[in-house]
């Protein structure tokens, strides 16, 4: 026998239990924001992280793109340069670009020794691109890169649509869950009071009230977890949609079969953001290999300057000009070009082997959800119809058990049936509905 000062402290841990229990549900009760589908879609589109980092790498890429553009656009320096030197060869030649070479300075002792002369020149100037046929071929690479990652950021806004609507759909689940569980607490509590009396009346034993007990505990331990992953998938969502307040998200539609038909002999798009994206890429890497075979052929460029001379700093006392046209060759670059080829051609044959691979398990995966999408509908049926029966029977059993003609493990196991069939049922639901929204997201 246990005694008084530890049935004391017992006690004393009972009710400090209770008020921490206590106050963690009041807490876990404020701040309920109730929410629907459309609200957390355009919410997640609008705010979610990842989206936006998907998002810059399409600002990336752009950048990237209008770096190509100096193949056709001239380039256009201005530079100021201040030179002092008393190298003879130096030195007349600033006096001839500053235009103040007199017959003084083609004396011998002044050609040898001509001291420090000063220069400063400011010079423009301009350089055109014309011919650069390697370049073109990059910039339209890199044009292909922009549009596959453009459809690539569109394709991660559909995805995030579907995680969306599957963490919705979870959170209605989830609150599903809470309201059988604490509907079977309902029923566990009547049966509970029944129990009882009928053991005050010594028309049962002990232990088939201590059944009932436990079974009261299961259900009270099943409604915590129950709470917990409602809390659980309302922060998912939160984290989806970009909201880093402490809320609790309520859907405002309770879980419902949707009753829509889907084609079964939809096949698969090809022209699907992510295909397209991985044909772009295609695309752009034939283009790479067509630069790399253009880097043999010859380059020209215009060039133009013009610059002033002169002995004092920024001035402007001689004046001339420079223009012209070059005609580059890289004959041979020591084997350079020709591994440039053979790389981009091996990339070239990944890429597609990619793509192809892509394509095939896109299909694969589109049939076995169409599939699952009889399985799971067939499972609702099944599962609705394992719920009357189930519900049914616990009828049954309830009112024989209030007359006392059934035993208490026999109504404990159909009332305990009956909550899993109905909790099973709902999830049939989710996995058809969520299936269903896996489809279209996979033909779209």
């Amino acid at each position: 026998m246990m005694s008084t000062n530890k049935l004391i402290k017992i006690s004393k841990i009972f009710i400090f239990s209770l008020i921490i229990f206590s106050f963690s549900t009041n807490l876990y009760s404020q701040n309920k924001v109730e929410i629907s589908l459309n609200e957390a879609k355009l919410k997640a589109n609008e705010n979610n992280a990842n989206l936006k980092i998907s998002k810059q790498d399409y600002a990336i890429a752009k950048a990237n793109y209008e770096q190509t553009r100096a193949v056709i656009l001239p380039k256009l320096n201005v530079s100021n340069t201040s030179s002092f030197t008393n190298n003879p060869l130096n030195a007349f030649g600033f006096k001839l670009l500053q235009k103040t070479v007199t017959v003084e300075d083609f004396n011998p002792a002044s050609l040898n020794d001509p001291g420090q002369v000063e220069n400063f020149n400011t010079r423009i100037e301009l350089l055109q691109p014309l011919i650069n046929v390697d370049g073109w071929n990059k910039r339209k690479a890199s044009n292909l890169q922009l549009q596959a990652v453009n459809l690539q950021t569109e394709r991660a806004s559909d995805y995030l649509e579907l995680e969306v609507i599957k963490t919705y759909m979870q959170l209605q689940l989830a609150y599903k869950s809470v309201t059988v569980i604490e509907k079977a607490k309902e029923t566990a509590l009547e049966n509970q009071k029944i129990t009882k009396n009928s053991l005050d009346q010594g028309l049962i034993q002990n232990a088939d009230y201590l059944n009932v007990e436990v079974r009261l505990t299961e259900i009270e331990n099943q409604l915590q977890y129950a709470n917990s992953n409602v809390k659980n998938v309302s922060d998912y969502l939160a984290f989806l949609i970009g909201n880093n307040d402490e809320v609790v998200y309520i859907p405002s539609n309770e879980l419902m079969l949707q009753v829509l038909n889907f084609d079964e002999n939809k096949q698969l798009n090809n022209q699907r953001n992510d295909i397209q994206a991985m044909q772009f890429g295609v695309d752009a890497q034939e283009q790479m290999l067509k630069s790399s075979k253009m880097s043999f052929i010859p380059r020209a460029n215009a060039f133009a300057n013009y610059e002033w001379n002169d002995s004092e700093v920024f001035g402007f006392g001689a004046d001339n000009y420079l223009f012209g046209l070059q005609l580059s060759w890289d004959i041979f670059g020591g084997y350079q070009n020709i591994g440039k080829i053979h790389y981009e051609k091996a990339q070239l044959e990944k890429a597609n082997l990619n793509k192809d691979n892509y394509i095939a398990q896109s299909k694969l995966e589109l049939n076995k959800t169409k599939r699952r999408l009889n399985d799971v509908k067939n499972n609702v049926t099944l599962s609705k119809l394992a719920l009357d029966q189930s519900e049914e029977a616990f009828r049954i059993k309830s009112n024989r058990y209030e007359q006392g003609l059934e035993k208490t493990t026999d109504l404990l196991f159909v009332e305990t049936q009956y909550q899993q069939k109905e909790l099973d049922y709902f999830q049939a639901i989710y996995n058809y509905n969520y299936t269903l929204a896996y489809l279209n997201f996979l033909t779209k």
